[in-house]
């Protein structure tokens, strides 16, 4: 009897692209860019928050990557004002990109967020089906000791609070999923649905929310938010400002039950303990605390995740750093 032949997927494979508004230094573009051109992206799109002439020249160089650079003739030739907040400039690149692109799938993540599919993206994205119009993909967050481990994302149900007060048993009560960002994720949209606006972690069409249900558990989100304490204390006071700790955040609990929001309890812990009580908090969060550390060994949550990001720099813009 003849063994049954694996036929080709009579399906094109789909074109994917990433946008992304970048603020960093060149290292981290171009290790960002290189990453996922070596991925397999097929189009890449920066926009420099600030201007960066070395690695502006780079990026312009590459086929599949558009670059531009958001100095105040750019947005006089968008003819609006710029907008103040950096999470609107980068709702607004993001949906400017999609309303221009040819590529079928667009991914709009941050510079230090690096997609880590468990197979090849443009087969990943064949198999989801037509009335889908985009997958969300979810965080894993760097630990802070070795810069290849990820603490695993928890889903969220009913044994996710205690499981994270297991873990983090001081501040884990506090914070979303046990992670110092989002748990939320990212999504890779869909192209050629009409009026429709990105958000961070959302999307709107004709000014409603458009449910992204769908879930991608074969891509992960490599999230370096705070790949060390330097890292995290130099972030520290623009987040909790503007960024991702800003005021009027939703508590993980009701306030009722005590609840505080990011801002509220790093103000609360800042304001008992100084900087020793924010590396407190940063050494249970980031796993640095070696019985957190533990806990996480033993309950099968931390992942390797070797990026490999200087020699994909190399490979794709050798000389350029």
């Amino acid at each position: 009897m003849t063994a049954p032949v694996d036929m080709p997927d009579p399906r094109p494979a789909p074109r994917w692209g990433i946008v992304s508004m970048v603020r960093g230094s060149t290292r981290d573009i171009l290790s960002f860019v290189a990453y996922h051109l070596d991925l397999g992206a097929d189009h890449i799109y920066i926009f420099l928050d600030e201007h960066d002439r070395r690695a502006f020249r780079t990026l312009r160089r590459h086929p599949q990557v558009s670059v531009r650079s958001c100095d105040d003739a750019f947005w006089e030739r968008r003819k609006r004002e710029k907008p103040p907040r950096h999470q609107v400039r980068q709702t607004v690149h993001a949906t400017y990109t999609y309303n221009h692109t040819d590529l079928d799938w667009l991914a709009h993540i941050d510079l230090d967020e690096f997609l880590w599919p468990h197979a090849p993206i443009r087969d990943l994205l064949r198999e989801i089906p037509d009335e889908v119009h985009a997958v969300r993909m979810r965080p894993i967050e760097a630990l802070s000791v070795g810069q290849d481990l990820y603490k695993a994302f928890i889903p969220p149900g009913p044994e996710r609070e205690r499981l994270v007060e297991t873990i983090y048993p001081t501040y884990g009560p506090f914070v979303l999923g046990g992670f110092l960002s989002h748990v939320q994720g990212k999504l890779f949209v869909r192209t050629g649905l009409k009026n429709l606006n990105f958000r961070i972690h959302n999307l709107f069409q004709n000014k409603e929310i458009l449910p992204c249900k769908t879930e991608l558990p074969q891509i992960e989100l490599c999230h370096r938010h705070a790949p060390d304490w330097d890292h995290w204390l130099a972030h520290y006071r623009f987040r909790l400002e503007r960024g991702s700790y800003q005021p009027g955040m939703t508590p993980n609990v009701s306030r009722d039950q005590g609840g505080l929001n990011m801002n509220e309890l790093l103000n609360w812990i800042e304001s008992e303990g100084g900087e020793a009580g924010l590396r407190a908090f940063f050494d249970e969060l980031s796993g640095a605390d070696p019985q957190v550390r533990a806990r996480l060994e033993d309950l099968g949550m931390i992942r390797h995740r070797p990026l490999n990001l200087e020699a994909k720099l190399q490979k794709h813009f050798p000389g350029s750093c």
